[in-house]
């Protein structure tokens, strides 16, 4: 069987994360609960080869999910560098998506803003969210709530993982429609 390019590069980036981001161990989550594995995305999408492999899924998702979107945007940091890969990879497809980053506080000086890279925003512009981890969902659902508040229309959300705990799936997903690439399993 002849794997298609999509899932061939999904397989790769799994293999990516379990080598460089899954660890096994007790950690505390940023909800506060205890776990006994973590994934640190940012260890896998900061190289070059994640970053393509990131661009390149989510891109793939948006296109078939949320083709209306025209930004593509999350929670600083984790988003970020989601993001900005979704945004480059674009630049090679049917539809150019230009990224914002969310903070988590408003900017303490100047325009005191909450969102960077507000040129390239329109009011009712149809956007995708990303997230890198969801576990409760409270930060993708904070990135939503922040993007609505800037006048955006949210239409996706895209995860790469979904840590299957706390109902952050599902809590995301009674707001916008959610894809996530990997699962608990994916990684167990």
């Amino acid at each position: 069987m002849v794997l298609g390019l999509l899932e061939s590069r999904r397989l790769r980036l799994l293999e990516l994360l379990q080598e460089l981001s899954y660890q096994e161990r007790d950690v505390v989550l940023a909800s506060g609960k205890h776990s006994d594995f973590y994934v640190d995305c940012r260890q896998t999408v900061l190289t070059a080869e994640g970053h393509f492999l990131v661009g390149s899924i989510f891109n793939s998702i948006i296109a078939e999910r949320a083709p209306e979107a025209r930004a593509v945007g999350g929670i600083s940091v984790g988003a970020d560098p989601l993001a900005s890969a979704t945004s480059l990879m674009s630049q090679f497809g049917a539809q150019v998506l230009n990224a914002f980053y969310i903070r988590k506080e408003p900017k303490g000086h100047g325009t005191s803003q909450w969102i960077e890279g507000t040129a390239s925003l329109a009011p009712a512009m149809p956007v995708v969210v990303v997230e890198d981890v969801i576990t409760t969902g409270g930060s993708t659902l904070r990135a939503v709530e922040r993007a609505r508040d800037f006048g955006l229309d949210v239409v996706h959300a895209v995860a790469l993982v979904d840590r299957q705990e706390d109902g952050g799936a599902e809590a995301v997903a009674a707001e916008v429609p959610l894809t996530t690439v990997f699962r608990r399993e994916d990684f167990r």
